[in-house]
């Protein structure tokens, strides 16, 4: 009998979802305030978190759970590494260091992959979905906060699928459809909150960056009230 875990995921982390959206750099990214330095760190932690998450997932495509949600057109490692390449050059393997909480993320993954593998559906849903539903509206706001004209936002685009919201539908019902019990769905939303919370200690550390480009008082004014605006946020992940 199928546990419905798409429903409850979605259900589950609406408090994390919005906690994260409200995030300082969060809600600067979403008012178009970006600031091009503390990017690229954070495409550079996210290069290192996909790069873990996605070579446990390809190292569990068999397994009787993970199987049915694995989906290699998702995959942003090497959409990530054409975006580092933009931001710090043809050198940006020796350039681009992982943060304290990047590391954490990555750590985590990996304790995961070795100890209850399951629980990466909760992180494939955690950032994936969030990926494609906010996609096209982040890669607008980042265009235009950093002057882009061309590069820097491979992140966004998926290639390999030609119709995103068709994708999200399949993905759900796969998700919806998996062999577990409910003890086990609940086990996913629970990592699915930690997931969240690591995301914002990532984002919360580049604050410091981004006050030091727009100064205390902008960064104060832009983030002073509890945002009410978009609720698809790849950046903080997960979907609307």
């Amino acid at each position: 009998m199928s546990v419905n875990l798409a429903s409850q995921l979605r259900e589950g982390t609406k408090k994390s979802h919005s906690m994260a959206e409200n995030v300082g750099f969060v809600k600067c990214f979403l008012k178009g305030v970006v600031e091009k330095n503390s990017y690229r760190k954070l495409v550079g932690n996210l290069y290192f978190v996909y790069s873990a998450m996605e070579e446990e997932m390809a190292k569990f495509k068999d397994h009787p759970i993970l199987s049915h949600i694995y989906f290699p057109e998702l995959n942003r490692k090497q959409s990530l590494e054409q975006d580092l390449q933009f931001y710090y050059g043809p050198n940006w393997r020796q350039e681009v260091k992982i943060s304290s909480a990047g590391q954490a993320y990555v750590d985590r993954v990996r304790e995961v992959a070795a100890t209850a593998p399951e629980l990466l559906v909760a992180h494939s849903y955690t950032r994936y979905l969030g990926d494609l539903s906010g996609g096209q509206i982040l890669k607008k706001i980042a265009q235009n906060a950093m002057n882009l004209h061309e590069g820097g936002t491979a992140f966004y685009e998926f290639a390999d699928i030609d119709d995103e919201k068709a994708f999200k539908n399949t993905y759900r019902q796969a998700m919806n459809d998996l062999p577990i019990d409910q003890a086990t769905a609940e086990r996913i939303v629970d990592e699915a909150n930690a997931a969240f919370a690591m995301n914002m200690k990532m984002f919360n550390e580049l604050e410091g960056n981004l006050i030091k480009a727009i100064g205390i008082m902008v960064f104060n004014s832009l983030t002073r009230r509890r945002s009410q605006g978009s609720t698809e946020v790849g950046l903080a992940t997960s979907e609307s």
